[in-house]
């Protein structure tokens, strides 16, 4: 239905596999869905949404509220692990994503994510 491919700064694997799937289900919304399958080759991304797992880092438990807040406004939502060998469309995403902020990225202080402060802590203004 819709890709999105961006970049988002330097941060870690975890940080941008919560940023995909929030910008994910932020975008299912726009489009009217009512029921969202999250699929991701992010085990600890999946795991944590799905409840099975804690979340103990401070900077993912709040991209963890976002996201479960997001999938709360769907009537229904599943969480799905695709192995990596399987998801080369995502990861080829990823890699335009990069690509495009790589070049158009500025200074080391500029290359931070958005999705981090400079302190390492997530956003609390979603």
């Amino acid at each position: 239905m819709a890709q999105i491919a961006e970049g988002i700064g330097e941060t870690t694997n975890n940080v941008a596999e919560y940023a995909a799937a929030i910008r994910g289900l932020e975008r299912a919304k726009e489009l009217g869905a009512t029921e969202v399958i999250l699929r991701s080759d992010s085990r600890l991304l999946i795991e944590q949404l799905a409840g099975h797992w804690k979340v103990k880092n401070p900077t993912l438990q709040a991209l963890h509220r976002r996201a479960r807040a997001l999938v709360g406004a769907f009537e229904r939502a599943r969480f799905e692990h695709v192995p990596r060998e399987r998801n080369v469309e995502a990861d080829r995403l990823a890699n335009v994503g990069v690509d495009a902020w790589l070049s158009g990225g500025g200074v080391s202080s500029e290359r931070r994510s958005p999705w981090t402060d400079p302190s390492g802590a997530a956003e609390e203004s979603w």
